[in-house]
């Protein structure tokens, strides 16, 4: 449970781009995860203020603007209001959902700009970097695409290549090219500010130590990047979009801050403290926000996804040390990625679920129990529609629906609709209540230590209580030979249910309000912002809420059971176009641009088998193989890893590149290049002939 040395808590959810609609992978990475929390902590009375926003800063925009040919405030005004009314159809439970184009966003990420700068904490530094000359604009990391000097992929992007997930920086690409021109870049000097790490190494090694409960995942993740050796990040670039670098500052050191702006994941964690404070000016009192913020009795939690951990757990972190008037976080529980239907999410190819398309089909409380049953808590997991139907059909309706059915059918038939009294209890009607009075702190411990998995089946595990009861003490026999025994069993039972509408309230908040309109309970505290804080709440649900004779309400479903081909059509749904044609009825890659036989003829293609294969460690994307050419044994690696496993490789024919400059890859010289096909999936498939080996492929 929580320390009682914090007297609030802050909680955030990661900001979403504002360049496109919200999916199941996010939901599962950071959302849903801080909504249960969320929700759960004011059923126990906690003080609780929970944010959230749009980002929309950032390269990301810039370049989903451009291909659409508009303006990146369009973009984000188009998406900005989807994504807040999908998250309140999905019941996200927000105290504020701001965006980072506000005033006051602007305005908080300068004013912290400002003071770290005036403390000198920044280095600047003066370096080259590529500028595209026909737009006249220095590049940012996603504007400048070439060939991965990893994996050879041609279209790698400044910051990372995607195919094989190496980190990258825009100078490092070979034959690089501007992604707003198709131009060439050129090298021209530019000063930027810098936050340099590696002073914060100490504090921050020292302040994680003092964290041993973290994720495995997070803290692993996070130790890595101390071992290594923390270095100085920019934290400004050259873009005509996002927040002014502030140019009192830069005067002040000299430098001209035109065009010059706050990088993204220095401005987006600020965005917390921004629709904080925006909260606060909507509660009428414009510095609510700092005991949140300020205070060393805050418990501070950011819920993020496993791509987020470096910044939340390393930057963020020291940029507050830096400012030191801040308070730190004391746990940032961050979830692995969720596939779907054993596949990677892909939202070029539409392989995902949409939350605003969902929603039109479903209610949201069977997501919301659905996917919480399948978090990636400690690593990927897999969404797939047959598993939904299995916990909505089996668990929700079977279970869960079927006791509450159940018990107030039997209430409204035989004790005329009202609670009967419980009189001289048998041994299983006292070991039932004795059970009911664990759940509250059995499913509150694990909302409070981020197991929500295990939360959500022990909030199931009650309902199986209750059905278990019912069917052992068969009321359906004792309302004729024992009546007082039929009424006990209905009396307790309907404690149950009552017991539900409580703890089910974080996971099913929808269906938890129907139940409690059925048993006509009133006075229950809320789990969202602006409701009753007071009333009965997480810890009272162990005990009897129901008065004898109290009247219940109309019984009703509390939950249906899906059919098969309404899960088929939501499979259908995946991998299609909007038009509803599916990938295989998309253009191909376009071809490149048309070259020499000269330029054709300098490439040596040879046959070859692979005879030894073997994964390369450390890496999520190599293969290190050994390709006999016939006339020679080279050692090659290839970024298939994801496509193939090492051991079905051994003995297959491949064509290689063989005149290609070896270079390192992790340390390890690779000594050609394998040919792969890719399809418009992008599925990988090896290259084969009947040549021996050592053949020119012309």
């Amino acid at each position: 449970m929580a320390s009682p040395a914090f007297n609030r808590i802050m909680v955030t959810a990661a900001l979403p781009y504002a360049n496109g609609p919200v999916h199941l992978g996010h939901l599962a990475g950071a959302y849903l995860p801080a909504d249960l929390f969320s929700r759960y902590q004011r059923m126990k009375g906690q003080d609780v203020v929970f944010v959230c926003g749009s980002d929309e800063m950032g390269v990301a925009i810039m370049v989903r603007a451009r291909n659409e040919g508009i303006d990146p405030q369009d973009l984000v005004d188009r998406y900005h209001p989807m994504i807040e009314k999908a998250f309140a159809g999905f019941g996200m439970s927000f105290d504020h959902y701001g965006r980072t184009t506000s005033p006051v966003h602007a305005e908080t990420s300068q004013d912290f700009f400002r003071t770290l700068a005036r403390k000198d904490v920044f280095a600047l530094k003066t370096e080259e970097q590529l500028y595209d000359p026909e737009a006249g604009i220095f590049l940012a990391d996603r504007f400048v695409v070439g060939t991965c000097p990893t994996c050879g992929n041609e279209n790698a992007y400044g910051d990372q290549c995607e195919k094989c997930g190496s980190t990258l920086s825009p100078k490092e690409l070979i034959n690089p090219r501007s992604t707003l021109s198709d131009a060439t870049p050129e090298l021209r000097e530019t000063t930027h500010f810098y936050l340099p790490l590696g002073d914060f190494q100490d504090r921050l090694d020292q302040w994680i130590g003092t964290h041993p409960e973290w994720k495995p995942n997070v803290l692993g993740q996070v130790r890595s990047w101390l071992n290594d050796g923390l270095k100085d990040r920019a934290i400004t670039r050259d873009v005509p979009w996002g927040v002014p670098v502030p140019k009192d500052v830069a005067e002040e050191l000299g430098i001209d801050a035109e065009g010059k702006v706050i990088y993204v994941w220095f401005d987006a964690p600020i965005g917390y403290i921004s629709d904080t404070k925006e909260w606060a000016m909507s509660q009428g009192d414009p510095d609510a926000w700092k005991p949140y913020w300020q205070a060393d009795d805050t418990r501070l939690v950011h819920f993020i996804g496993k791509d987020n951990i470096v910044f939340h757990c390393l930057m963020f972190p020291a940029m507050l040390m830096a400012h030191g008037d801040y308070t730190l976080p004391e746990n940032v529980p961050a979830n692995e990625f969720l596939n779907i239907e054993g596949d990677k999410l892909s939202t070029s190819r539409n392989w995902a679920v949409w939350l605003h398309e969902y929603l039109e089909d479903f209610e949201p409380d069977l997501l919301r129990y659905a996917l919480a049953t399948m978090l990636p808590e400690t690593k990927d997991a897999d969404f797939n529609w047959s598993e939904f139907q299995t916990r909505i059909n089996s668990e929700l309706a079977d279970v869960l629906g079927n006791f509450v059915n159940r018990t107030l059918t039997f209430a409204a038939r035989f004790a005329d609709g009202k609670v009967p009294e419980l009189v001289d209890p048998s041994d299983a009607d006292k070991a039932a209540l004795e059970e009911l009075a664990t759940f509250p702190d059995r499913i509150g411990k694990a909302y409070d230590t981020y197991r929500n998995r295990e939360a959500v089946f022990e909030t199931m595990a009650l309902a199986r209580l209750g059905n278990k009861y019912f069917n052992d003490t068969e009321p359906w026999h004792t309302r004729k030979s024992d009546p007082q025994a039929c009424a006990n069993t209905i009396h307790v039972s309907l404690q149950i249910c009552a017991s539900l509408s409580v703890l089910m309230e974080p996971a099913l908040p929808f269906s938890s309000a129907r139940l409690r309109g059925m048993l006509n309970l009133e006075g229950v505290r809320a789990s969202v912002p602006g409701g009753a804080a007071e009333g009965i709440g997480w810890d009272d649900a162990g005990k009897s809420l129901l008065q004898p004779g109290h009247a219940l309400g109309e019984a009703g479903i509390l939950f249906t059971k899906i059919e098969d081909d309404v899960m088929e059509e939501q499979k259908a749904k995946l991998g299609a176009t909007p038009d509803g044609a599916s990938d295989k009825d998309q253009p191909y890659e376009p071809v490149k641009d048309t070259i020499e036989y000269d330029d054709f003829a300098k490439l040596d293609f040879r046959m070859g088998t692979i005879v030894e294969a073997e994964e390369m460690p450390k890496s999520k994307k190599l293969v290190k193989t050994v390709v006999d050419l016939g006339f020679e044994k080279r050692q090659i690696l290839a970024g298939i890893k994801e496509h193939f496993k090492p051991e079905e490789l051994i003995g297959k024919r491949v064509a290689v590149v063989a005149n290609l400059a070896p270079r390192k890859m992790m340390g390890t010289e690779s000594q050609g290049m394998i040919l792969m096909a890719e399809d418009r999936e992008g599925a990988l498939f090896l290259m084969n002939s009947g040549g021996e080996n050592g053949s020119v492929i012309r």
